[in-house]
């Protein structure tokens, strides 16, 4: 028997759209035993098919992410099924690799990628950086009971935005990247908005706009996680207790930023 995990993610980090991504403490697994009868068209096993046969294999997974909350959950099996197959198999390919054989399953690498190396990733081309261990805010999921479905969430953007809205993102991009590298607190509670994306998937989160028009004390910047529903609340300690209280009907996370991806696990 082998165990391997995989950690939840949050993509876009606002004004980051497809781009950026960090690794949760919030964790997928997987138990690969000898023996037979996987469900193939899994999309878990469809991934470690990649790399190795899944026929005498037996896959028994853990889900503790939430399907469909905009926490990674897809990017996570995906990343799971990667790195059993590599290690079943008997290879070792480097992370990029493996964003390169599980984007045609995931189909986003601004989730797959933290999924894979763990701490804060930007994607570009194919590509991947790991820019940073942690972020200058602490992650504090607000998930409603509702789901999104990331497909449908996409359609509901648009294919051409107004200048000032894109050069308000930009601008907001551009301190995500100073805040990630320099880990300023202020830069980083200066880039949680964006007009790109969020404002087009929040009928489905209402919550984001609720929590911007009123920060709790202590918290920096709102992000939408993924497509949503999920809102993740960048505070500078735990304000859980206040975010339920406001939520009753949520469940809220106190998180931290992971330091390993599934590429870490074997």
């Amino acid at each position: 028997m082998t165990r391997f995990r995989a950690p939840a993610t949050t993509a876009n980090l606002g004004p980051g759209f497809d781009v950026a991504g960090a690794a949760l403490e919030l964790w997928n697994e997987l138990e690969l035993t000898a023996g037979g009868g996987a469900d193939e068209s899994h999309l878990g096993v469809r991934a470690f098919s990649i790399y190795a046969s899944p026929a005498e294999w037996a896959f028994e997974w853990t889900s503790r992410i939430p399907r469909e909350r905009g926490l990674g959950s897809s990017a996570a099996i995906v990343a799971l099924g990667l790195v059993a197959g590599a290690w079943a198999a008997g290879v070792q390919p480097d992370v990029e690799e493996l964003l390169e054989a599980g984007l045609p399953l995931e189909g986003h690498a601004d989730n797959l990628a933290p999924a894979l190396a763990g701490g804060v990733c930007l994607t570009w081309d194919g590509h991947l950086a790991r820019v940073a261990d942690d972020l200058p805010a602490r992650p504090i999921a607000v998930i409603p009971e509702t789901q999104v479905a990331t497909a449908e969430s996409r359609q509901a953007l648009p294919d051409v935005v107004p200048r000032e809205d894109a050069v308000f993102t930009v601008a907001r991009a551009a301190l995500l990247g100073a805040s990630i590298a320099s880990g300023d607190v202020r830069l980083f509670a200066a880039s949680g908005d964006d007009r790109l994306h969020e404002p087009y998937r929040a009928t489905a989160a209402p919550h984001l706009a609720e929590l911007r028009a009123d920060l709790p004390d202590g918290a920096l910047a709102a992000t939408l996680s993924g497509s949503g529903p999920t809102v993740i609340v960048w505070a500078e300690r735990d304000i859980s207790d206040e975010l339920r209280a406001r939520y009753p009907h949520h469940e809220v996370l106190t998180l931290r930023i992971a330091q390993h991806g599934a590429a870490d696990a074997a």
